[in-house]
């Protein structure tokens, strides 16, 4: 593919019709930033949720992980979906399903609705990698990698902007007012992705795994009550119990059904890939670090004064205690360009994971000083930005194009699945330190929790390092042109490897 020399409309070969070229990275980008935004808003106003609806934390705290699990239900589907003709109207029906969800929110008159708009947003969550893909299709070869990376990272970017801005909102007007503007901004995403984003890639359309669909968002679903309620039930009461063994199996039957079926939702064969679950693996467990820090740091800063901790802050104050998380994503991105051009993307990955490791270890010991606080979401931007960067450009170097929108949605469900783990652990644990009688809970649940994700994050550092191949082996390529060797001014060198070469996709 040539760059085009103008903004003007071109042809994309794939008889899609026009394509901006200038536009189409910048609209990529405002659409998953709208989303992130979107599915962090809940975050900041679970204080306030709690006390208007005059329910515990661990209640209320059910306003991010209902999204966070509506996320991982719709990623894998999306992900099939987009992998076709059909790409486009999945992006659009997804944020018709997100505004539906915002003004849900806003108009809710109790929990249980509010809970209901706010898993509709999360439908958003599986957008990032239909935006990815759509990036490996249409953008030129030079901008391509660089275009990834900055897309990976709006996970993090538009939580540290949505937060101050959802304070904002929510302290001057109400909290209804924040799902409204999350309405007007899905909204215009919605136009953004119609005018810009090519209609299909050129993948023949391919059945949804209906089946496979059913098993695993079922599965996922029971695992993750069992985590979020095992406290209030007993965590070895039989609900707890046959919860996870009802996942497990339920799991595992998807996993076997994925194996046989022509058409699976995900192409698990393609996990095999060394460098693949690399980035699989990490995601997951450097998701439970990154939602782990945004929700305790929520909670923290805005405890009230008859607690005895905490600063008591307002929300538009704690939105700017959690801003600098997007000055240390984009930082970091930049960063984790050129260490992948000189190191390799191998020891980038549990670099970043690292950083998140020490910053939750940081914050469980010192989180008495408000300096603390803001640097300690400047390096969980930081980290998680590295990361994050990373680990689609492994996914996009070992499977083919045709693969792109499934595989990458795979590894958002796993960021997803571990900040879901992470919110229902926090619950879980927030929980078991309240008090009888109170709905606030004593301080050391606060420790408690930061230690317990960072120990899952060091999990992540320990597998970034122990699964990559010892050996570099050759990027699958497919209709966007991926070649072997080194990463470099923004290009990767060498000679093309064969889309055919079924070792390097794990099949």
């Amino acid at each position: 593919m040539v760059e085009p020399s103008s903004g003007t409309p071109q042809d994309d070969g794939r008889g899609n019709g026009a394509v901006r070229p200038r536009a189409l990275l910048p609209s990529l980008m405002f659409t998953s930033l709208t989303v992130s935004v979107i599915s962090t808003l809940g975050a900041p106003m679970v204080p306030t949720i709690a006390r208007e609806q005059h329910v515990s934390l661990s209640a209320a705290q059910w306003v991010l992980t209902a999204t966070l699990l509506a996320g991982a239900v719709a990623g894998p589907v999306l992900g099939r979906l987009g992998d076709g003709p059909r790409r486009r109207a999945a992006i659009q029906a997804s944020l018709v399903g997100v505004l539906v969800g915002s003004v849900l929110a806003a108009t809710a008159p109790g929990l249980p609705l509010l809970l209901a708009g706010r898993a509709l947003q999360g439908m958003g969550m599986g957008l990032l990698p239909l935006t990815i893909a759509v990036a490996r299709d249409h953008l030129p070869p030079k901008r391509m990698r660089s275009g990834i990376a900055s897309l990976s990272i709006t996970t993090s970017v538009g939580a540290g902007i949505g937060y101050p801005l959802t304070g904002v909102i929510a302290q001057h007007l109400d909290h209804r007012a924040g799902f409204w503007f999350a309405a007007l901004l899905s909204a215009a995403a919605l136009v953004v992705v119609r005018w810009v984003v090519p209609e299909g890639s050129s993948t023949p359309s391919r059945p949804l795994d209906l089946a496979g669909a059913a098993l695993l968002c079922s599965g996922l679903a029971l695992v993750l009550l069992a985590v979020s309620q095992g406290v209030a039930w007993g965590p070895v009461s039989g609900a707890t119990l046959g919860c996870l063994g009802g996942g497990a199996v339920l799991l595992a039957l998807w996993v076997f059904q994925a194996r046989r079926t022509p058409h699976p939702l995900v192409d698990v064969r393609l996990m095999r890939n060394r460098a693949v679950l690399a980035a699989n693996t990490t995601a997951l467990l450097t998701g439970v670090g990154m939602f782990g820090v945004l929700s305790l740091v929520n909670l923290y800063t805005q405890v009230p004064a008859e607690a005895g901790y905490g600063f008591h802050l307002s929300l538009t104050a704690t939105g700017l205690v959690l801003l600098p998380m997007s000055v240390g994503s984009v930082a970091a991105n930049r960063l984790a360009s050129a260490l992948v051009s000189r190191f390799g993307p191998f020891r980038v990955l549990p670099l970043g994971s690292l950083v998140v490791t020490l910053d939750l270890v940081a914050l469980a010991l010192w989180r008495d000083h408000m300096a603390v606080l803001v640097l300690g979401t400047f390096l969980l931007g930081a980290g998680v930005g590295a990361a994050y960067a990373v680990m689609p450009l492994l996914i996009v170097r070992h499977v083919p194009a045709s693969e792109t929108g499934s595989a990458t949605s795979f590894n958002q469900v796993l960021r997803t699945v571990g900040g879901s783990v992470g919110s229902a652990a926090i619950s879980a644990i927030m929980l078991a330190f309240t008090p009888a009688g109170s709905l606030l809970p004593d301080d050391a649940a606060y420790t408690t929790a930061l230690l317990a994700t960072a120990a899952a994050t060091f999990l992540g550092v320990v597998a970034a390092v122990a699964l990559p191949p010892r050996r570099s082996t050759a990027p699958v390529t497919g209709s966007a042109v991926v070649t072997r060797g080194t990463a470099r001014g923004g290009r990767i060198t060498g000679p093309a490897a064969s889309g055919t070469d079924r070792r390097n996709s794990g099949r």
